[in-house]
């Protein structure tokens, strides 16, 4: 089974310079990403490839590290409908009191100058917060 998207993203609390390098496969509506870091590695199977890096977010972080994307910061998540047809590849950047938009909506392996790194419980803990803020 070959990849079908590669990234390679630096790493907050490693080395300087270190990275870790993800890979996706598909496979029978199931997403596989493997993950590749100081000489290791590691994978996970989920419904989708945002669940999959929350998995294997947990596993760097016993040894100090984050992956620098936007599926790792604070106030991004994706929606239900990103999470089902696009396979969680997309996710909004949310703001306490603001409806998300479509411009809001960013690559969960990319990088941006407005990261906020966060465990994966802060990041679904500041979604959650999110859902029950009214919103204008």
């Amino acid at each position: 089974m070959d990849a079908f998207e590669r990234y390679e993203l630096r790493l907050s609390g490693g080395a300087v310079h270190e990275t870790v390098v993800f890979m996706l496969f598909e496979d029978n509506d199931r997403c596989l990403l493997r993950c590749e870091y100081r000489n290791r590695n590691i994978e996970n199977t989920a419904t989708d490839f945002f669940q999959a890096l929350c998995d294997l977010r947990d596993v760097l972080a016993k040894d100090g590290l984050t992956p620098i994307c936007y599926g790792a910061s604070l106030n991004v998540f994706p929606s239900g409908m990103a999470r089902d047809i696009g396979l969680g590849l997309k996710a909004y950047k949310l703001a306490k009191g603001r409806h998300a938009k479509m411009e809001d909506l960013v690559e969960i392996f990319a990088e941006g100058p407005d990261i906020v790194l966060a465990s994966v419980d802060a990041q679904e803990q500041f979604f959650r917060d999110w859902l029950v803020t009214p919103r204008s």
